[in-house]
């Protein structure tokens, strides 16, 4: 089977957790540990992630030390954060193949770019959060010191905003399909690739930050992705969370999860952008989509746990 699975958050920087390179090691170790058994089943796999805390302590540390280097744009920062969050996820991958006979299984980042509008709706309000959270009056504080845009995340506490234009294609499709074919395991679209425009035949990065489940749908649309899997913080996506009459979901259709997120089951913030990518993917040709934690990974591709959206 063709596998795109696309790492949440959770899976390389906790919440509960500073997010030290340290912890990040351990945490990417952890979760190559499963996919390194997914890969062992015989499955073709393409791994995706998202960026947020790494996104905003890179600006974080730019923002400090503006008045000794010279700064660095935003596209530029995702770029960074692909070589270094891909070079920890390839190595951990390796690592664990190796410890289960799969020694010559070779993994690899490729810096991927993601074409967008300059017009798109995305570019005139700021709307993706990035980097850590705060309390609402740091927030406010931030927001007087910095000028930055800081809004409420999901119930969550607040968090930087900033723009998110919607990809339309992934410049790097061919290479990536090509070595996925050729035995490779890919590491593409991190942070959900660098946004590029293209004017007058050539492309350069704009200051944005492009959706990582958004940019994974597209990319698993575009190179024939059997099952499109989306690993997040819980095992199963469920309706009126948090809520007495909460309901956990095991499987449900394109119908179904187009109606849940109309009513407002599924927060901007939180599970929201992975229902909207999960339905364009099924819209789009895509075959299924489950998503689950990366601790219970096997159990949900064995209908264990998991919660699983069809047409």
């Amino acid at each position: 089977m063709k596998m795109l699975i696309a790492l949440g958050g959770n899976a390389i920087t906790k919440e509960t957790e500073i997010g030290t390179i340290e912890q990040q090691w351990a945490n990417t170790a952890q979760t190559m540990k499963e996919i390194a058994k997914v890969v062992e089943q015989g499955h073709s796999i393409v791994i995706t992630h998202g960026n947020g805390p790494q996104i905003g302590n890179i600006m974080r540390r730019i923002e400090i030390a503006s008045k000794e280097v010279y700064p660095l744009p935003l596209d530029v920062c995702v770029s960074d954060s692909q070589g270094g969050m891909g070079y920890m996820i390839q190595t951990q991958l390796m690592n664990e193949l190796r410890k289960i006979g799969m020694k010559d299984k070779i993994s690899s980042t490729i810096i991927t770019t993601c074409l967008v509008s300059k017009d798109d709706p995305g570019m005139k309000e700021p709307t993706k959060p990035i980097g850590p959270f705060y309390t609402k009056e740091q927030a406010e504080e931030i927001t007087k010191t910095r000028g930055w845009i800081i809004k409420e995340d999901a119930g969550r506490g607040y968090r930087r905003v900033v723009f998110s234009p919607k990809p339309l294609k992934i410049v790097e499709k061919d290479a990536i399909e090509k070595l996925m074919n050729a035995g490779v395991i890919i590491i593409a679209c991190g942070g959900g690739g660098i946004p590029v425009i293209e004017e007058n035949g050539r492309y350069h990065g704009i200051d944005a930050v492009i959706d990582k489940d958004r940019a994974s749908s597209l990319l698993a649309r575009e190179i024939k992705i059997d099952l499109f899997v989306i690993l997040t913080g819980v095992d199963k996506v469920a309706i009126n969370f948090k809520k007495p009459d909460q309901k956990y979901l095991d499987k449900i259709t394109l119908s179904e999860a187009e109606r849940y997120l109309k009513e407002g089951h599924f927060p901007a913030g939180s599970m929201g952008p992975k229902i909207e990518a999960s339905i364009d993917f099924l819209q789009n040709g895509g075959k299924e989509v489950l998503i689950t934690s990366a601790e219970h990974l096997l159990l949900a591709l064995d209908y264990k746990t998991g919660t699983r959206i069809v047409k």
